[in-house]
């Protein structure tokens, strides 16, 4: 996250003083250091609705004004909710205001009378952190708005799927590495009459299945492997006979250890 020099000598500067000899020479400093957006004000009451419009990267602020001081206006600043960091460099003629404007929330100081190389050297480093601060801010709402696009495009296709699922079979299922259902949907209890662990109602193993069919569709899923639109069936008490094609694929996890299965499947034709 790099700043190039444009970057900071066109960042928006606003200087607050009530004299106006010293507004003159900063802004006289300050344009002929190349910087190209630089405002000014004699009225501190403005200060904040001139912040609020320009969303200033830097305030010079002089502490001792009349009527309201640089600290009231600082303040008045921190009421700016849109604005958690306060880009404010104190001026002051006053030693023992340094440490006060610091604990009151400006980022730096600048001594009167004026050291020109060393205002000049403070509003550089004070703008390059506010401006990576900035790209560090707008960075991170990105990203957040990253993040939220892609959560919700993960559940537009979740739902799609799932939605595709239910249009083209009876049931999705999920199985566990050893082999037990972890997910069922769809009229499964109806159609096989079992439940998530395999067994009847009653608890006794399921009759009726055709065994070599379960025995390969067993072997298939034993060695990893997916399978496509696969039929088994079993005889029912009544001579009639059920059905099904089950289509599945294995899961692996990141670490590309097996995890389980998962398919979808649907119920044939009946046949007498």
């Amino acid at each position: 996250m790099k700043l190039g020099e444009p970057d900071i000598l066109g960042a928006g500067i606003l200087i607050v003083d009530d004299q106006e000899v010293n507004i003159s020479l900063l802004a006289q400093m300050l344009q002929e250091a190349g910087y190209t957006s630089v405002a000014s004000t004699m009225d501190p009451y403005a200060v904040c609705a001139l912040h609020r419009r320009n969303s200033y990267d830097l305030i010079l602020l002089d502490l001792q004004m009349p009527g309201m001081d640089g600290f009231q206006v600082m303040e008045a600043l921190k009421t700016n909710d849109a604005d958690a960091y306060l880009p404010v460099v104190v001026i002051t003629a006053q030693p023992g205001h340094k440490l006060r404007a610091l604990q009151s929330g400006a980022k730096d100081f600048v001594s009167k009378p004026f050291d020109l190389v060393e205002v000049r050297t403070r509003i550089h480093n004070m703008l390059e952190v506010r401006l990576l601060y900035k790209k560090l801010e707008n960075y991170n709402k990105v990203l957040e708005q990253t993040v939220r696009e892609r959560t919700s495009e993960l559940r537009e296709s979740e739902a799609r799927y799932r939605s595709l699922t239910e249009l083209a079979s009876d049931w999705y299922w999920e199985q566990d590495a050893g082999g037990s259902f972890t997910k069922v949907s769809g009229p499964v209890l109806e159609m096989l009459g079992i439940r998530v662990d395999g067994l009847t109602a009653n608890g006794a193993p399921l009759a009726g299945w055709n065994q070599v069919e379960r025995d390969l569709l067993q072997a298939t899923i034993a060695a990893r492997q997916p399978f496509l639109d696969f039929v088994f069936s079993r005889v029912n008490a009544d001579g009639s006979q059920q059905r099904f094609q089950v289509s599945g694929e294995p899961m692996f996890n990141e670490s590309s250890r097996f995890i389980g299965y998962r398919g979808i499947g649907v119920e044939l034709a009946a046949r007498k």
